[in-house]
């Protein structure tokens, strides 16, 4: 719970539930503000109360229409800026442009960089994000964020950790997966794969000792599933008794949700950093973690000036 003095939050368009979740834990109401449309579909913001000298959240996420999310925060955070408030946190559960973190081609942008320098130069102080795609991300920010603690809650709750091996769908996402392995003391294995183009894995290679065992995926994303239903399928030729995935941000496009459905995935485990409720309708394989408790705490945290890093040596919440 927050003291109200001094503190404000603030909800943009693309995830008004996320939002009304963690102002319900904080013990606040969320601030007033208009976000409106104008004909040629500019986005016009109203902050319709004082923010002077106070400590500031807005909470948006990278969901829907992508680009009008972004561009709806900026505005938001400058019309806070100029109306002096004290600090502005952006919390953005999925950062946008989060995939595009490196020149990987000639002429290519960076354009996560880019979306924090905007960010920057919009008035942020700080952002609060959850699960970057890629660790160097993490030098744009002073308060990167994982949903770790999460994933570990409900993995010890719902499972024998003696049944149990953590494995990592590519050699990218071998960090978060050993790091959730150590702290549930399980067996860890990864998939070395190989790609014919972006989105089209060709080759998968397990390399672990996963018979027998519950297998559970874990992952920053999950976009077409591709990846993940292909890892499934090579878990299962290895004679694993259950397959689980467990990622953070559902972004669930094109087939996804017929895939996951058709899969021999038991279930598929998101967070609410993305609105969920329509994937959960369409696919019965999809269940979802509430994060709203942990970006509360962190919000708390960052306002009387307490660790955050401790949060993920506690008891999760």
């Amino acid at each position: 719970m927050l003291n109200g003095s001094g503190v404000k939050i603030f909800a943009g368009t693309s995830h008004p539930e996320l939002a009304e979740i963690i102002a319900r834990r904080l013990g606040l109401p969320l601030a007033k503000a208009e976000v409106t449309k104008s004909g040629i579909g500019e986005t016009n913001v109203r902050i319709a109360q004082s923010v002077r000298e106070d400590d500031v959240y807005i909470i948006n996420t990278g969901c829907a229409e992508v680009n009008t999310a972004l561009m709806e925060l900026c505005i938001m955070i400058h019309a806070c800026k100029i109306a002096s408030a004290k600090r502005i946190t952006a919390v953005l559960p999925l950062f946008p442009y989060a995939r595009q973190d490196k020149k990987d081609k000639s002429r290519a942008p960076i354009t996560a960089k880019l979306v924090a320098n905007m960010l920057q130069k919009s008035g942020c102080d700080h952002v609060i994000t959850m699960d970057l795609h890629a660790s160097q991300i993490q030098g744009f920010f002073d308060v990167p964020l994982y949903a770790e603690p999460s994933a570990i809650l409900y993995i010890r709750t719902h499972f024998n950790l003696n049944d149990v091996v953590i494995v990592s769908p590519d050699a990218g996402g071998a960090k978060r997966a050993t790091s959730i392995a150590d702290r549930l003391g399980v067996d860890f294995a990864l998939f070395h794969k190989e790609r014919k183009k972006a989105n089209e894995v060709s080759r998968m290679v397990l390399v672990g000792q996963v018979k027998d065992k519950i297998a559970i995926l874990v992952d920053d994303m999950a976009d077409t599933c591709g990846t993940l239903c292909l890892a499934a399928q090579h878990l299962a030729e290895a004679n694993v008794a259950k397959v689980y995935a467990i990622v953070t941000h559902g972004i669930l496009s094109g087939n996804a949700l017929t895939a996951v459905e058709e899969s021999i995935l038991e279930k598929l485990i998101v967070t609410n950093t993305l609105p969920q409720r329509e994937n959960q309708a369409k696919c019965s394989k999809i269940e979802v973690i509430d994060i709203g408790a942990v970006l509360a705490e962190v919000i708390r945290r960052s306002h009387y000036g307490e660790s955050v890093s401790k949060l993920f040596h506690e008891v999760p919440y």
